[in-house]
This record gives structure tokens, sequence and C-alpha cells, in this order.
């Protein structure tokens, strides 16, 4: 069975809320392409508030300002196998910010106490078995 415990990568990926790509949201390519790859898990974080190179604040504060609000994207998996999907980053991502750190994985368990051995991945969740 594969774990992942101790030391890892995190990839975080900094874009706008209505970055697209192929004409649906960028953050959702990410994530089933990180899925795809095999990796441990994605999260997708909606801010409420920020800016990046253009300087230009989003916040949900003011209507007119609310419709590009900054999205983080997290991916904590192995360095190696993070290493390996950041060609496809590279690909997705024009405008925006990617960024690895360094962290170290204390817990990793599905909700229902198992890992999938063949993947190192959590059991299947809100499916059930016949």
């Amino acid at each position: 069975m594969t774990r992942l415990t101790g030391s890892a990568l995190r990839v975080t990926v900094y874009v706008g809320e209505n970055d697209t790509w192929h004409h649906k949201p960028l953050y959702t390519e990410i994530v089933h392409r990180a899925h795809a790859a095999g990796l441990a898990g994605a999260s997708v974080f909606r801010g409420i508030e920020g800016f990046g190179a253009s300087s230009l604040i989003h916040t949900s504060r003011l209507l007119s300002l609310s419709e590009d609000l900054p999205v983080a994207v997290v991916i904590v998996d192995t360095e190696t196998r993070v290493r390996e999907f950041l060609p496809q980053l590279d690909e997705l991502i024009t405008e925006g910010l990617v960024t690895l750190d360094d962290c170290e994985v204390i817990r990793y368990v599905g909700r229902d106490g198992t890992q999938d051995a063949s993947r190192g991945r959590t059991g299947t969740k809100g499916k059930k078995s016949l």
C-alpha cells in the first residue's frame, strides 16, 4: 500500500476565477489533470480579495469588481510526482502564479479511513458497492 506521509511538495496555482481553458474554468482543468495524473489530491480555494501582476484589486465587497476573484489550486504529493506534473501547468497557465513549497504530510486518509492500495488515494467517496 502506497502511503503519503513525510516529505512532500505543495504546488499552489493562483489564477483568476474567470480564467478558462477551452471554455471551462481553468481551476477545473487543473484539478481534473491532477486527478488523471494520479496525484494525491487537489483543492480549490476562492479568495475574497486580492491582486496580482496587473495590480488590479478584485474584491467581493464591490459588485463591480467581484466578477474575477482570485482562486488558489493547492496540490500536495511527493516531490517526484509534483515535478512530473509541472509541464502540464506550463501548458495551462498563461497568466497567474505557480509556487512550490516543501511540506510534511502528517496524516493522509479518506473519510472512510482507507486508502486505495493501487494509487495511495482515498476510498471511493459517495459510492457503494453491491
